[in-house]
C-alpha cells in the first residue's frame, strides 16, 4: 500500500472556518483519455474560489471498462501519475484542497481510489471499500479503511466513494472519527443515492458533498447512464445545492463546518450520546 501522509492541523481563524467555501464539480469525462480530462478539469475549476473542491469518481478515465487491459492503461501511480501530479500543483497554485477519484496502480493491484491534496503538500489516499457490480472484476477491494484527515484550514474531512453510500457504517465510521465534511466522489447509476445521502448527513450531523458525473457512456455493446444531481448537504440533510441531471456545472457554497460539532437533536438527545452500541448487532 502506498504510504499515507498524515496532515498536520493548519492554523486558521474562527472567521475563516465559519465561512468555508466548498465546491463541487459535475462533468462527463471522455473514456480512457486522461490528458483530455485533466485539461477539462483544470478549465472547470479555474474560476472556482473555494477552500475545498470535490470531483467525481474515476474522473480522469471514465468508468465502463470491458477488460483489464483498459483498466491497466489508465491506472496511475499515486506518486508519479498525471492525475495526482496535476492535483498537487493545482492545490498549491490555487490554495485549495482537492478531492478526485482515479484508478490507482499499486504493484500488481489496481484500486478505485480518491486522492485528497492540500495546499501545504500533505495528501491522503482512500481506496474504495465497497465495490459495485463489475468493479469487482477489475479492482482490488480497498484496504485503507475509513479515516478522517485535515483539509485546508484544519477542517476535518472523511472520504467515501460512490457505492459506499449504501452502507451506513461508512458515513457513521467517518462521523465517529470526527469528520465535519464527508467528501463523496461518485459515478452513480442507481436512482437512490442522492436521497439516501440526506439521511447520511442527518443521522451523523455532518456536511456531505457528492460529486457525480453525468452522461451516457458506451463501450462496445455495454452502456451506462449516470444520474448527475451532484449536491452539497448541511448537517440536517438540507440541500444547499443540487445540480441538474444533464448539465456540466460547478458550484461553490459557503458553510460553517463547526456546526458539525453539534450532535444534538433536542436539548436531551444526541445522535452520538444516545447510541447504545452494546445492544446493536453489527456483525
Amino acid at each position: 500500500m502506498a504510504a499515507i501522509q498524515q496532515p498536520e492541523l493548519y492554523y486558521t481563524t474562527l472567521e475563516q472556518i465559519m465561512n468555508y467555501r466548498v465546491g463541487v464539480v459535475q462533468f462527463q469525462p471522455e473514456f480512457l483519455n486522461i490528458s483530455k480530462n485533466l485539461i477539462k478539469i483544470e478549465e472547470l475549476i479555474n474560476n472556482m474560489d473555494a477552500d475545498l473542491i470535490v470531483l467525481p469518481e474515476l474522473a480522469t478515465s471514465g468508468y465502463l471498462f470491458s477488460n483489464m487491459d483498459e483498466v491497466n492503461s489508465i491506472a496511475e501511480d499515486v506518486k508519479t501519475g498525471l492525475t495526482p501530479t496535476l492535483m498537487r500543483t493545482l492545490s498549491k497554485e490555487r490554495d485549495v484542497s482537492l478531492v478526485i477519484g482515479f484508478a490507482e496502480n499499486d504493484g500488481d493491484k489496481v484500486y478505485n481510489s480518491a486522492l485528497l491534496t492540500n495546499p501545504d503538500g500533505t495528501e491522503y489516499i482512500y481506496r474504495k471499500t465497497h465495490l459495485f457490480a463489475e468493479e469487482k472484476l477489475f479492482f482490488t477491494p480497498g484496504d485503507s479503511g475509513f479515516q478522517v484527515v485535515s483539509a485546508k484550514s484544519g477542517v476535518q474531512v472523511g472520504l467515501m466513494i460512490c457505492f459506499d453510500w449504501q452502507f451506513p457504517e461508512s458515513a457513521r465510521s467517518l462521523a465517529l472519527s470526527g469528520a465535519q465534511i464527508i467528501c463523496h466522489p461518485a459515478n452513480l447509476v442507481l436512482p437512490w443515492c442522492q436521497q439516501a445521502m440526506i439521511t447520511r448527513s442527518l443521522e451523523n450531523r455532518v456536511f456531505s458533498i457528492t460529486s457525480n458525473r453525468l452522461g451516457l457512456e458506451k463501450n462496445g455493446d455495454k452502456e451506462l447512464f449516470f444520474t448527475g444531481m451532484s449536491q452539497v448537504l448541511d448537517t440536517k440533510g438540507n440541500i444547499l445545492h443540487r445540480m441538474s441531471q444533464d448539465v456540466e456545472e460547478t458550484e461553490v457554497v459557503t458553510i460553517d463546518p463547526t456546526l458539525a460539532l453539534d450532535k444534538s437533536v433536542t436539548h436531551l438527545n444526541s445522535v452520538f450520546g444516545d447510541r447504545r452500541p452494546e445492544l446493536y448487532k453489527l456483525d
